[in-house]
């Protein structure tokens, strides 16, 4: 029987991993969801991004989803670079595509991943649209003092050097459910988005319009993450390579892969982290600390780039789950207008909450974001 309810199915396509889901974007509900891991790997039985797509297509099957007939409209497919060029829902053909692999360089551990699980949606699905949306869309008309780097301007300008943004489907996404909570519309809020996850980052929204991003040319920049480094002297990268004898290759996968929290402690999971800390392990104490103290300076950075805030919204894995990363975060700003309520703070995560008390000036909520239903929707809209 075929589905009255239109239904998007949101492909994120990682270098080992896959993940899907099918989502009614007028209704807000998801059908099914999963993801196959470890594509390509030697202990693997899914040997490629070919084989993964028919394996989620399975585990649909699995659970009674025919694509042919449940009313599937489009493919929505999360590009993690847009470069200059793109910055709305894009349909998807050759044509851009071919723009899409051009823009890798700017995304190397993410681009290419992402054209191919395109190339093989297309192929198992070729009877539908396929639409890229962008994650630094959000942050395309960045003023300009916040998206330029000082550096050398006809450099620059030749390679597409810019602060970009990253994680801007969630903060669009956050922002407006933080105002639909309060009932306010986004354009008369200034609002500041905290996603914390594995990876993390932080904007100023001014009246709807993001001001400020802690990601810039890459998901690099910024907070302490879970693998990555966040902010680093530049000159940290030329120290390596001229003394340290380490290769461009080698010191970008160790600021990726074997940095941040991981780095610091030797585990990035903060459930654990935090057992580690509480049997006094010194480690992973520093690991925390160091991104408490790099959130915190984001805060006051975004609150005096804003002038005035109406509202601080959590979410992501850690925003959402973690009470005590939003209590030391936000720790001794009263004066700044922000008050928690720590009864609220250590209530039940269900849905989106005000964590702050009723005298606070600035509004503090916990906001679950929903990428994969604003995806859905980004391509309703193109279509």
């Amino acid at each position: 029987m075929i589905s009255a309810n239109r239904v998007v199915l949101v492909i994120n396509s990682g270098s080992s991993s896959l993940k899907f889901e099918l989502v009614e974007p007028d209704a807000g509900v998801s059908r099914a969801t999963g993801s196959i891991e470890q594509i390509g790997e030697a202990s693997s039985s899914v040997a490629n991004h070919d084989a993964a797509l028919h394996r989620a297509f399975d585990k649909l099957a699995e659970d009674g989803i025919d694509l042919q007939t449940c009313g599937l409209v489009a493919v929505g497919h999360r590009v993690v670079h847009g470069g200059n060029e793109f910055h709305q829902p894009t349909l998807l053909d050759d044509a851009v595509i071919g723009k899409l692999e051009e823009l890798s360089a700017l995304a190397p551990l993410h681009n290419p991943p992402a054209v191919l699980g395109i190339r093989v949606a297309r192929k198992l699905l070729p009877d539908v649209p396929h639409v890229a949306v962008f994650d630094t869309a959000f942050f395309h008309d960045l003023p300009p003092a916040a998206a330029t780097y000082a550096i050398d301007r006809e450099v620059a300008d030749s390679w597409q050097i810019r602060r970009y943004g990253f994680h801007g489907t969630s903060h669009q996404y956050v922002s407006e459910q933080a105002a639909a909570f309060l009932d306010r519309p986004p354009s008369g809020l200034n609002q500041i988005v905290l996603h914390l996850g594995n990876g993390a980052s932080a904007s100023a929204i001014a009246r709807g319009c993001p001001v400020e991003t802690s990601m810039g040319l890459t998901p690099m920049e910024g907070l302490v993450m879970g693998t990555r480094s966040g902010d680093v002297d530049p000159g940290v990268i030329s120290y390596l390579w001229r003394t340290a004898k380490m290769g461009v290759d080698e010191i970008e996968s160790m600021l990726n892969h074997r940095s941040g929290v991981l780095g610091l402690a030797g585990e990035r999971d903060f459930r654990r982290l935090r057992t580690m800390i509480e049997i006094g392990d010194r480690p992973a104490q520093l690991a925390y600390s160091v991104f408490i103290h790099r959130l915190r300076k984001y805060i006051g950075a975004y609150l005096a780039v804003l002038g005035h805030t109406d509202v601080v919204s959590f979410t992501a894995g850690i925003g959402e789950n973690d009470a005590a990363v939003r209590r030391d975060a936000l720790a001794g700003m009263a004066e700044l207008g922000i008050e928690l309520d720590e009864d609220r703070n250590v209530g039940p995560a269900t849905g989106a909450r005000r964590i702050s008390t009723d005298g606070s000036a600035v509004a503090v909520l916990v906001v679950p974001t929903n990428e994969e239903l604003a995806i859905a929707r980004d391509c309703l809209s193109v279509l």
